[in-house]
């Protein structure tokens, strides 16, 4: 296995994003792909990210491969990346272990040790949403930075054809209102309103990976799981599903 990426970036941005997350986990390399699917351990968020082949200048595969790795070891030899290096990966199966190479004015090479553990296979579920907003990453990450300072849990409604999001506290309450006149794409198959509630803690830390892509998609319905797509196309696709904290509201 040898992977070359020159867009240090499309690696560690998600990587970053993810290990917000979950830290061990299975990466499925194949001749399309680098594939994670995982679960956080609380059970509230699903990760899926893909890294297409297509991203890489050099991607040399036989067959499938699953390494079981510590996000946190990746992360920490990513951080030493500059923008204008070259990482390559490559697999030692003798050593177990996964070789990172950062090439620029110099080259620095790092052996992450794999870990000896088995992942229960992860399957996406098949959710059929209502609700579809797809909007500029740093409204969204705007908006719930904004309700963080109201309390612990935030609302996303589809009202007519604007979307609110809302949060309320003890003692103060705040709401952000986003419509289609600031370029937000808003679609409601709903006979209705559409509106459910989420941690803001969690949602913190999945907007991370808009600092990935200009634009983020959030697909809902009526308390029920909330899914944020962040797509560069031909690139890579990193998705999280969030579940709802249903409520009397």
């Amino acid at each position: 296995m040898k992977l070359t990426l020159t867009e240090p970036r499309l690696l560690k941005e998600p990587i970053n994003a993810i290990s917000e997350l979950v830290n061990d986990v299975k990466l499925n390399i194949n001749k399309d792909r680098i594939e994670l699917v995982a679960i956080d351990p609380s059970s509230v968020a699903m990760v899926i990210f893909k890294l297409f082949s297509s991203s890489f200048v050099d991607y040399q595969v036989n067959g499938s491969v699953d390494l079981s790795i510590s996000l946190d070891s990746i992360k920490q030899v990513l951080k030493r990346a500059k923008p204008s290096d070259t990482v390559m990966l490559q697999l030692d199966e003798d050593k177990r272990k996964l070789k990172i190479i950062l090439r620029g004015e110099t080259s620095r090479t790092f052996n992450v040790a794999l870990l000896d553990i088995e992942h229960k296979e992860q399957k996406v579920p098949d959710l059929k949403f209502k609700a579809k907003i797809e909007m500029s990453s740093a409204t969204f990450d705007e908006a719930i930075q904004d309700m963080d300072i109201i309390s612990d849990s935030v609302s996303i409604d589809v009202i007519e054809n604007k979307l609110l999001i809302s949060s309320e506290g003890n003692t103060s309450d705040g709401k952000v209102e986003i419509s289609e006149e600031v370029g937000a794409v808003i679609t409601n198959d709903a006979k209705g309103d559409v509106k459910s509630r989420y941690s803001i803690e969690y949602l913190k830390k999945i907007i991370k990976g808009g600092r990935l892509a200009d634009k983020v998609i959030i697909q809902f319905d009526k308390d029920y799981p909330l899914k944020v797509d962040y797509i560069l196309k031909d690139k890579l696709q990193l998705s999280t599903i969030l579940a709802p904290r249903v409520e009397n509201y």
